[in-house]
């Protein structure tokens, strides 16, 4: 049994054995050392304290000499023939004084002879030297078990280093190597002990092998401060390899430029006829779209009048193929105009992009979209929008194709649009979300082609709105993609760059005279 004791935890107490036959005895002596406030393990025969002794370490043992079957000299022989307790202070408790039996008992290693009846504090006196005898003796293991812990980390680093390491005392000379030292300079470690370090490292730069060939090295030094005094740690790298590199590098370097500098010029040379292809290219552009608008103005404008001057005085089948005329007129001005906007998106230097409100942008779009806003009793929503850099101009033809295609491609509800963005890294991610009539899974990556238009002509438009979108967003480095469902809306997505330090608030809504615009 264990007696309870207050005070120290119980990984700090001492476990005290006491061995005696007599059940008296062993409360009397427990009573005895309650004081310690240790922890009292009690056995009645040296087979029982045998049994202690494989599972616990104890301070102290307090032995009965006289036991039956096995006698206190009997047990403390075998107590000190295990190694494990070798050493364990024994107390012997005796009734009578005998010279033999002391002799025997000191024989065996009893460090005291205690004689009945015992006086409680010389008892508890000498077992609370062998108790704090054992804390000692506990710590200095644990302290010596930390240092050899120490050490051997300390020479497994050395050891893994890649670098050769080298411990040098105050003196200047080598008192520790590890054997990346002796592969790197060709010496065994007995060689280099006690020998100055400048038998490896003559100066900061040049390492010396054992035969004196010498090579390049770098070197980091570490002073260490221990009780002989200070050690000082060289890392020593060879750099050979490095500046062989380093050489390579260099002359790479010089091809390099001289092949950059000729390329640049090539460039230059391209850039210059480039120029002044696309200036060529954008006048015809501009000549061609404006040559060819007004023979198409003629042919719808006296189309309408022959409509209008033989209405009913023709057959139906004339009537039909004027109005065929007069359409395919209409659409192809409207073709030209938008290959027009085509072409000059990121032709024209419009300047340097400056800080946008988007969200005043979108109010600029909602106004030009007005009168097709009431018509088709649009509800156009927002969040609080950013300010990025970019051209007005190029944002207005952006979120006005997304608005009115959205308005456009309605479904039978009344058309119901939001806009939002958020900031992702360095990144707007700009989304305008719709209620209409979706884009079937096949055609969702062929949307921003030029004259892509999937729905024939059930719809205005030419199918070059979404091209020129793509056209802009990728002007400015960003990416535009849709997520749509046939029946239940679309969702375009744009990015572009931040170049801002943060977010615009949204500025006081204007009243624009459209019903349908809505500040959330």
């Amino acid at each position: 049994m264990t007696s309870p004791a207050a005070g120290p935890s119980p990984a700090d107490r001492a476990k005290i054995l006491l061995v005696d036959d007599s059940p008296d005895n062993l409360v009397s002596l427990e009573a005895a050392l309650d004081g310690l406030q240790q922890d009292v393990i009690v056995a009645q025969s040296g087979q029982e304290a045998l049994r202690c002794l494989l599972q616990d370490d104890f301070a102290a043992i307090l032995l009965d000499v006289k036991m039956p079957e096995m006698d206190g000299f009997q047990t403390a022989e075998l107590i000190r023939s295990r190694k494990r307790s070798r050493h364990t202070p024994i107390l012997f408790l005796t009734g009578y004084k005998n010279e033999e039996h002391l002799f025997r008992g000191y024989d065996l290693g009893a460090v005291d002879f205690l004689f009945k009846p015992i006086v409680p504090e010389i008892l508890r006196s000498k077992v609370s030297v062998f108790v704090e005898l054992s804390r000692n003796a506990a710590l200095l293991r644990h302290q010596t078990e930390i240092l050899s812990k120490a050490e051997r980390k300390f020479r497994a680093l050395l050891e893994a280093a890649p670098d050769a390491m080298v411990i040098v005392d105050a003196e200047g000379r080598i008192a520790l190597v590890n054997s990346q030292t002796e592969r790197m300079f060709g010496y065994q470690r007995e060689e280099l002990l006690n020998q100055p370090v400048e038998i490896l490292v003559p100066d900061r730069l040049r390492g010396r092998r054992k035969g004196g060939v010498e090579f390049p090295v770098e070197i980091a030094l570490s002073p260490i401060e221990t009780e002989e005094g200070v050690l000082v740690t060289h890392a020593i790298r060879d750099v050979t390899e490095r500046e062989r590199a380093n050489d390579r590098i260099r002359e790479l370097n010089t091809e390099l430029e001289r092949r950059v500098l000729a390329r640049t010029q090539e460039l230059s040379e391209s850039n210059e006829a480039l120029r002044r292809s696309n200036e060529d290219l954008n006048q015809f552009a501009f000549a061609a779209s404006h040559d060819l608008q007004e023979p198409l103005r003629m042919v719808a404008l006296y189309s309408e009048m022959l409509q209008q001057k033989y209405t009913n005085r023709l057959d139906e089948k004339a009537d039909q193929f004027i109005s065929f005329i007069i359409n395919g007129a209409l659409r192809m001005e409207m073709l030209l105009k938008d290959l027009l906007a085509f072409s000059q998106v990121g032709a024209v230097n419009e300047g340097p992009p400056a800080p946008v409100n988007t969200a005043a942008v979108v109010e600029k779009v909602l106004l030009n979209l007005g009168a097709a806003v009431v018509e088709n009793r649009a509800v156009v929503t927002c969040d609080e929008l950013p300010t990025v850099e970019a051209h007005e101009i190029r944002l207005v033809q952006l979120f006005q194709n997304l608005v009115g295609n959205a308005i456009k491609y309605r479904s039978a509800d009344p058309p119901e649009i939001h806009i939002s963005a958020k900031r992702q890294d360095e990144e707007w991610h700009f989304a305008v979300r719709d209620n209409g009539i979706g884009i079937h899974p096949d055609y969702v990556q062929q949307v921003f082609g030029i004259f892509k238009r999937l729905h024939g002509h059930a719809y205005p438009g030419t199918g070059i709105g979404l091209s020129i979108c793509q056209r802009i967003v990728e002007g400015y480095g960003g990416r535009i993609w849709v997520e749509s469902t046939l029946g239940q809306g679309s969702t375009f997505f744009f990015t572009l760059p931040v170049r801002v330090v943060r977010p615009v608030q949204r500025p006081t809504a204007r009243e624009t005279g459209v019903p349908a615009i809505l500040k959330s």
